[in-house]
């Protein structure tokens, strides 16, 4: 599993180094207990030291890593941390969502349809990572466009786990055939649906779903 080519352009050295610990961590490469030695990270990247701490600071502030004299120490990410991710992001996306139920928002419409069109084309040449990145890109977008300040600052304070938390349950969904993605691909168009439809009530009914299910899809992906 590897972090979407579009993630990665732009970022600096330590963010970059930060996006693949980050991922063996989620994952259960790197395992809970385990200490990160700098030195080491340095030498497997080809780096100096400088990057690598800018990495692990990044990972501390995220909760995934302790920083302590002897190096970063694992914390991981058990199953109940993502079902607590979830939890925010249902409170910031429901939030986001009805906000989106009054102005003019057919951009954003039109965005989003062109993101599901993009997703069955991933769904048939079997791209799992470009799948995930649209299906982040689908809720980021909803996120950005409500236009508030603050929710948006949360929001970018988890989206790098969010993301990575996708490719892993993505990679599982996809194990499950064709049907399965297909009704991911369906709830995606109900939330659009609901959202053009402008009705709250509606709205908040539909994210509320959507979340439901996405815990149970945690239960069988996260190790």
């Amino acid at each position: 599993m590897r972090y979407p080519s579009a993630w990665l352009q732009g970022i600096s050295l330590g963010e970059s180094i930060a996006c693949e610990l980050r991922l063996q961590i989620i994952n259960g490469t790197i395992k809970p207990g385990e200490v990160i030695s700098e030195n080491r990270v340095a030498a497997d990247f080809g780096t100096s030291r400088s990057p690598v701490r800018d990495a692990l600071k990044t990972l501390s502030s995220e909760g995934l890593i302790r920083l302590e004299r002897m190096g970063a120490v694992v914390i991981g990410l058990s199953l109940q941390d993502v079902e607590e991710l979830y939890d925010v992001r249902y409170i910031l996306e429901s939030f986001a969502q009805q906000r989106l139920a009054t102005g003019n928002h057919d951009a954003l419409f039109a965005n989003l349809k062109q993101i599901i069109d993009k997703m069955e084309l991933a769904v048939k040449y079997q791209d799992i990572v470009e799948f995930s990145y649209l299906d982040f890109s689908f809720h980021e977008a909803m996120v950005t466009e409500a236009q508030h300040t603050r929710i948006l600052h949360l929001w970018k304070s988890i989206r790098n786990i969010v993301l990575t938390v996708m490719l892993i349950t993505t990679e599982e969904v996809f194990t499950e055939g064709e049907a399965k993605l297909r009704m991911v691909i369906d709830k995606h168009r109900g939330v659009l649906a609901a959202l053009e439809s402008k009705d709250v009530a509606m709205i908040q009914k539909v994210v509320q779903d959507y979340f439901a299910d996405s815990h149970q899809t945690l239960h069988i992906s996260i190790p």
